[in-house]
C-alpha cells in the first residue's frame, strides 16, 4: 500500500517465496499494472490487486475474507508515485504543464480537482490549506494572489498558470528547501493542494489505525514517508500519542486531521501497541540518492505489533 509501479511488491515476492501480496492502490493505472503482474507466470496466484483508498480497506479486505489480526506484514509507501509526477495530464508536476487536477484516482470516484479548490475555496480556507498542508509561510500572499486572479476573471486551470501566479506573488527569487536544495516557489503550494484534494492526512491516519487492527501479533509494519506531515502522523501512532481517529469526509473548507470527539476511541488509542525496530529513522544513503533523486526526502520506520505494555521494551530498542 500503495502498489505504484510494483517495485516493492516484486522485492517482497522474491524475498518470500511463499508469500501472497494484497496490492492496494487508488490509481487505476497502478491497479492495471498490478493486474498485469498478477497474471504473469512468475507471480500468478501470489498478487491480489485491490483498487481503492486506505479508508476502503475494511470493505476490500472483507471482500477477500481477510479477518482482523491475520496479516503478517504491511508496507505503506505514502505520497505520489513517480508515474503520477511524470505524467503532465495528472496535474501534479510543476515542471510539466497540464490540467490542474491532482486527483490520485484520476477522477474515478469524482471529487474536487485542484482547479476546483483554487476557483471556489474562500480566501481564509486557502490560507489554512497552504499554511497547514504546505507549511507555506507566505500563505496569505499566495491566497490573495489567487483570489485577485479570480476577481480579474482569470480561470486557473493549468499547473503552469498556478505556478506563475505563485511565483509572481512571492517575487523573492529562487527558493531552497529544508535541506538547502533549489526548489520552485510553488512547490509547497502544489504539495498543499495535492494533500487537500486527496484527503491524504486523514487517509494516512486511518490507515495506521487499520494496520493495528489487521496485523497479527508480532506482525511487521513498515512505513515510507516523504514529508514531515506524513512522518508526524506515523510517529504519533507508533508512540501511542494519537488524537485523531478516523478519516473525515473532505469538505471544500479546511478540516483539521487532528480532531476527534469519540471518548471510546480516545481511550483505546491512549497506549501504543507497537515496538519500534530501530532507534532512529532510516534515510537513504548518498549512493541511493544519486541513483534516485526522489528518494532524498524519504524516511523509513518499522515496528512490530505487540501485546505487552510498551515500557518493557524500552531497553531493547535496536
Amino acid at each position: 500500500m500503495t502498489f505504484g509501479a510494483g517495485g516493492h511488491t516484486r522485492r517482497l515476492l522474491e524475498a518470500l517465496p511463499d508469500a501472497k501480496v494484497y496490492a492496494l492502490d487508488r490509481d487505476p493505472v497502478a491497479h492495471q499494472l498490478a493486474q498485469e503482474l498478477s497474471e504473469t507466470a512468475e507471480y500468478k496466484g501470489r498478487i491480489i490487486p485491490l483498487l481503492g483508498k486506505f479508508s476502503d480497506i475494511p470493505r476490500l479486505f472483507g471482500e477477500q475474507s481477510l479477518a482482523k489480526n491475520s496479516i503478517a506484514g504491511i508496507l505503506f509507501d505514502f505520497g505520489c508515485s513517480s508515474m503520477q509526477f511524470d505524467e503532465a495530464e495528472r496535474g501534479f508536476s510543476i515542471s510539466h504543464d497540464g490540467p490542474l487536477d491532482m486527483r490520485m484516482d484520476g477522477g474515478r470516484s469524482g471529487g474536487l480537482t485542484a482547479a476546483d479548490v483554487v476557483a471556489k475555496a474562500e480566501e481564509g480556507d486557502l490560507v489554512k490549506i497552504l499554511r497547514i498542508y504546505g507549511e507555506e509561510k507566505a500563505a496569505k500572499k499566495i491566497a490573495r494572489a489567487i483570489v485577485d486572479a479570480r476577481n480579474g476573471m482569470i480561470k486557473i486551470e493549468t499547473t503552469r498558470q498556478l505556478a506563475n501566479i505563485v511565483e509572481d506573488a512571492l517575487a523573492s527569487g529562487p527558493r531552497k528547501d529544508k535541506l538547502q536544495r533549489p526548489a520552485h516557489s510553488a512547490t509547497k503550494a502544489f504539495q498543499a493542494l495535492r494533500i487537500f484534494v486527496n484527503n491524504e492526512l486523514n487517509e494516512i491516519n486511518y490507515a495506521m489505525l487499520l494496520a493495528n487492527e489487521m496485523l497479527r501479533l508480532d506482525g511487521r509494519l513498515v512505513t515510507i514517508t516523504f514529508h514531515s506531515l506524513e512522518d508526524t502522523i506515523v510517529k504519533r501512532h507508533i508512540a501511542g500519542n494519537v488524537t485523531a481517529g478516523a478519516a473525515n469526509l473532505m469538505p471544500l473548507k479546511y478540516s483539521s486531521h487532528g480532531l476527534i470527539d469519540d471518548p471510546e476511541m480516545l481511550h483505546s488509542l491512549s497506549e501504543t501497541n507497537w515496538r519500534q525496530l530501530h532507534r532512529h529513522v532510516i534515510v537513504p544513503d548518498p549512493a541511493e540518492v544519486a541513483r534516485n533523486s526522489r528518494s532524498r526526502s524519504a524516511k523509513l520506520r518499522a515496528a512490530v505489533k505487540i501485546s505487552a505494555p510498551p515500557e518493557i521494551y524500552e531497553q531493547s530498542t535496536e
